[in-house]
């Protein structure tokens, strides 16, 4: 019994599941909601280009800053090239007079400005050697930047003509499905025609028309064989009467035939 019960629960579910795919495919099928469809993924696919354009524009926002330190570095490595330029300047100048005043080579490396110049020419060469790693690792930076930004460039306007091509395809096949429906109208309006009955009609009508026709015939048949008859019936009814008035005269027994009464005459005898 609950197997029956289930079965039975089961059919329904799949009597509704048919009529509600049934109703969902005449609803899809309908042109207004495939138009609404297309524009819907249209406007998602819009959407999600919009974020890969902002994402991109974030990549490209990168690019621009790290561009501008590579800027602001250089211009740093500049300034210490001129201050290490200016320390050794100013380091052979120290050198020059030390010796000038007779300081050996080990007194001269012992002097204070000797040693000031010669702090200031290392620590010189050392931050502009780490500035200009920096500028390399940041130039390499942005030429991925620049790679990959381009690669995306160029996805964005594949995507971009995506979409345009979307929109010129809900167009057609909107255009379509209007005049698939319009040729499948016709053909069925066309067997509708053809098997609507009224060629049964068309044929019990004239069954009708040959059976009337043939009652017609029939009446006026028999109505001509009844005058037929009765004017055979008079015929013969005149030839019987001829016969026994003929018998009759024979016998003796025939009316007389009444002279026909004489008229006076109105006109005036004159004399010869």
């Amino acid at each position: 019994m609950f197997r029956a019960i289930g079965r039975w629960i089961k059919a329904i579910g799949y009597l509704l599941t048919g009529k509600v795919d049934s109703a969902r495919r005449i609803l899809d099928s309908n042109p207004h909601v495939i138009r609404a469809k297309y524009e819907e993924i249209v406007k998602d696919k819009i959407a999600r280009i919009q974020q890969y354009k902002q994402a991109v524009a974030g990549l490209i926002a990168q690019e621009e800053s790290k561009t501008a330190k590579i800027k602001q570095l250089s211009e740093e490595i500049a300034n210490l090239e001129r201050l290490k330029a200016g320390a050794l300047a100013k380091a052979k100048q120290t050198v020059v007079r030390l010796q000038s005043a007779g300081k050996s080579k080990e007194e001269i490396h012992n002097d204070e400005s000797y040693k000031k110049c010669l702090n200031a020419f290392n620590n010189f060469s050392a931050t502009l050697s780490e500035k200009q790693a920096h500028v390399e690792e940041i130039e390499s930076d942005v030429g991925n930047y620049k790679k990959t930004i381009g690669d995306h460039k160029v996805q964005l306007q594949s995507l971009l003509r995506e979409v345009e091509k979307l929109k010129a395809e809900a167009k057609d096949t909107v255009a379509e499905v209007i005049s698939a429906r319009h040729e499948q109208d016709i053909a069925d309006t066309l067997n509708s025609i053809a098997q609507d009955g009224t060629s049964e009609e068309l044929q019990s009508l004239r069954e009708m028309r040959r059976e009337v026709k043939a009652e017609a015939r029939i009446s006026s048949e028999l109505a001509g064989t009844d005058t037929k008859a009765q004017e055979a019936e008079f015929l013969e009814y005149a030839r019987a009467n001829e016969a026994t008035s003929e018998f009759d005269d024979l016998l003796g027994l025939g009316e007389p035939e009444t002279p026909a009464p004489k008229t006076k005459s109105t006109e005036t005898n004159l004399p010869e």
